[in-house]
């Protein structure tokens, strides 16, 4: 298996029918520039076009799936257009003529929870988590609700939203977030990807847009989610804390 580098962010490598596309910041707990977003999206583009490939395994370096877009980029007022493209890619990966896997090996955080509930099948270790602590800083996950309800329903989704609260792995999996528990020798990986990768391109392409006639994400999402984060980020309270996180890693709830 070669591996190769698509950019500063995102490695790749093919294993037959398979293409693993891996988030690799950990330095920044795999958080992602509006570029980073760019090259995952240009990746699975990839991955999807070339006929060969039947399944596209998304994961992360250094036990986090995803943080979400990076903090330094947010305080850079730079957020708007890329939560956009962020919405842009979830809703890629929804359409995208092959099953798409997140497979979670630790943290999941913000536009991580997202990225794995925009994904086909999500695959997790005992030991992996998932939260929303966007309310902590006085924004909201409005790019990701949408998928996140779609998978999970309103009020799992309103509550993680909410409580900003550690969702176990486990508990994951009893409301659908988590589509399955991974073993320690990596059995239902290999299981799962032996099943789909059996299964005609067209057929997958006809049962994600049949889905999604009925589960449809709202036509005006995109827009709303934007213009309701743009607002929430403009908020003096908001940018201090932002700030003060970047400058001195200091957290919203520190005085």
């Amino acid at each position: 298996m070669t591996t190769h580098t698509t950019g500063p962010a995102v490695l790749t490598d093919r294993d037959g029918p398979v293409v693993r596309l891996v988030i690799n910041r950990p330095h920044r707990r795999n958080s992602l520039t509006a570029d980073d977003v760019r090259l995952l999206r240009d990746a699975l583009e990839a991955a999807a076009a070339d006929p060969r490939t039947r399944a596209v395994v998304v994961e992360g370096t250094g036990g986090t799936l995803c943080s979400g877009m990076d903090l330094a980029e947010l305080s850079a007022d730079q957020q708007t257009k890329g939560g956009s493209d962020f919405f842009d890619l979830l809703r890629r990966i929804t359409e995208v003529p092959v099953t798409v896997l997140a497979s979670v090996d630790g943290q999941v955080l913000g536009g991580g929870v997202g990225l794995a509930a925009a994904c086909d099948l999500v695959l997790a270790t005992e030991r992996s988590t998932f939260a929303l602590p966007e309310a902590l800083w006085g924004l909201l996950p409005c790019a990701i609700l949408p998928f996140l309800m779609r998978r999970v329903g309103f009020q799992r989704a309103y509550a993680m939203t909410l409580s900003t609260a550690t969702v176990s792995a486990s508990d994951a999996r009893s409301f659908g977030l988590v589509d399955e528990l991974e073993g320690t020798h990596g059995q239902q990986r290999r299981r799962l990807l032996g099943r789909v990768t059996k299964i005609d391109r067209p057929t997958v392409a006809e049962a994600k847009a049949y889905c999604a006639r009925l589960a449809p994400l709202p036509d005006t999402a995109r827009d709303h989610a934007g213009e309701v984060f743009a607002r929430l980020l403009d908020s003096p309270v908001v940018r201090t804390r932002i700030d003060n996180f970047v400058r001195h890693q200091r957290m919203p709830w520190e005085v």
